[in-house]
């Protein structure tokens, strides 16, 4: 006990010395990290004193689990002093750090941030031990990376979940909206109400073996195929409890490589060099009534999910999807559309684009061109459908159910468009998502539809 305590008054009496003396980066970062308060302080007037730029990102993790209270506005003072803006709290100074790739962290700063994750879950090293943290090693900022409140496979995924049939799932309201996917003729609906307190499923669908990321935090879910050329087994999905920018990090549970749940890419682990990226498939978002009646075959998740979670319609996340505001802190935005207002993303060869869902108000068809690809998108606003095909050129008009071109009417299908004469025309797969978060991972590479 009196050694730890002589060791804390040494290295506060070291800190207070002046700048006069060599400065030792590991030992401030991390008293501005873990030490006591007296020690925080001291470490925090020093580098602020010896305007170490590369002290920031220490300082920032120190906003979050030490600036609170008596400190807070230390940690504030040192921030604005260090980057000349001002922070009120750890979002706000971690909007700056995202802003500011340019401010590189001191060498010393790898090892803390890791102990820091450490000391919340030591099944975080899993993702980010060793040498699979080292810049080299990763496509995402290590700074960037956030704890997310919760354990790995604190949210846990559905695996091969049990299904029952439409009329078994009295549990339903008619307005209850629903992840609905069909592949080979094989239906299945798979409610926002369950899917949020998972966030993740595992399953085969008319035989291909796939994964729904459904990203609660960025509201977008998105179907990928497991199957990756050069591996015998598809790959199966988890929640790694980290994000990066209000975006899940989720995990492969065959080399534990963390994966951009927007991108489908890994950013860290075995595969990050891998080139791999999942193909993504069609889903839609719409009303469970509405599903029933296009599928009265489906199938869709039972309640025994063998997790205990309140399933009730309105419940999970009720408070988050009601507000503007984001929970974790992200700069994606821009243009007229709030952060959180829906849009519906499609990326195909050459290019991507994204439409406001505001554009889909009363059921409408729009007839664009993405990329290299003439397509049409059939939209209601009201269930947040959007579904994407391509149109081969031709201009169709009408919503719902049916389109009408040229050479007739055609039926809206999960798996494509199918005209009068038989002819099919494919399904694109798109999925919604909130503005911010297809901002952050595709806004560079994306058109944006006005109208």
């Amino acid at each position: 006990m009196f050694g730890r305590l002589g060791k804390t008054l040494a290295l506060i009496a070291s800190l207070w010395a002046g700048p006069s003396l060599a400065v030792d980066m590991e030992s401030l970062s991390r008293a501005i990290v873990f030490g006591p308060p007296d020690a925080s302080r001291a470490a925090l007037q020093t580098v602020t004193r010896e305007r170490r730029r590369d002290a920031i990102p220490a300082v920032v993790l120190g906003m979050r689990y030490s600036g609170r209270g008596a400190l807070r506005a230390d940690y504030n003072r040192a921030f604005a002093s260090l980057t000349g803006e001002r922070a009120g709290d750890w979002f706000d100074a971690m909007l700056w750090q995202e802003a500011h790739p340019e401010v590189t962290p001191h060498a010393s700063y790898r090892a803390i941030k890791l102990e820091s994750l450490r000391r919340i879950d030591p099944n975080f090293m899993r993702f980010l031990g060793g040498e699979r943290s080292a810049s080299q090693n990763m496509r995402i900022r290590l700074e960037e990376i956030a704890w997310g409140g919760v354990k790995v496979d604190g949210i846990p995924s559905l695996d091969n979940p049990s299904l029952i049939s439409a009329p078994e799932a009295t549990y339903l309201l008619d307005d209850d909206l629903v992840f609905g996917v069909e592949i080979n003729g094989d239906a299945r609906a798979y409610p926002l109400r369950i899917m949020g307190w998972h966030e993740m499923f595992n399953d085969v669908i008319g035989g291909k073996p796939v994964a729904l990321a459904y990203c609660t935090l960025c509201g977008a879910g998105v179907l990928y195929d497991t199957t990756v050329p050069g591996r015998s087994e598809p790959l199966v999905f988890g929640s790694s409890g980290f994000l990066y920018r209000s975006n899940k990090l989720m995990f492969d549970r065959q080399t534990d490589s963390l994966w951009n749940q927007f991108t489908g890419k890994p950013v860290a682990g075995p595969l990050v060099n891998s080139g791999i990226e999942l193909k993504t498939l069609p889903v839609t978002i719409t009303a469970w009534s509405e599903w029933r009646r296009k599928h009265p075959d489906t199938r869709v998740l039972s309640l025994q999910t063998g997790h205990s979670r309140n399933y009730g319609s309105g419940v999970v996340y009720n408070d988050y999807f009601s507000s503007d505001d984001l929970m974790f802190p992200s700069q994606g935005g821009g243009r007229d559309l709030k952060q959180k207002d829906y849009v519906f993303g499609l990326r195909v060869p050459g290019g991507a684009k994204a439409y406001p869902l505001r554009a889909f108000i009363g059921g409408k068809s729009i007839n664009d061109r993405v990329g290299f690809q003439d397509v049409v998108l059939v939209g209601d606003a009201d269930t947040r459908t959007v579904r994407a095909y391509g149109s081969g050129g031709k201009q169709f008009t009408g919503s719902g159910d049916t389109l009408t071109s040229s050479d007739g009417v055609w039926r809206v299908e999960e798996e494509g468009l199918i005209g009068p004469a038989g002819q099919r025309l494919p399904r694109l797969p798109g999925h919604i998502a909130y503005w911010f978060g297809w901002q952050s991972f595709v806004g560079g590479q994306s058109e944006f539809y006005g109208g």
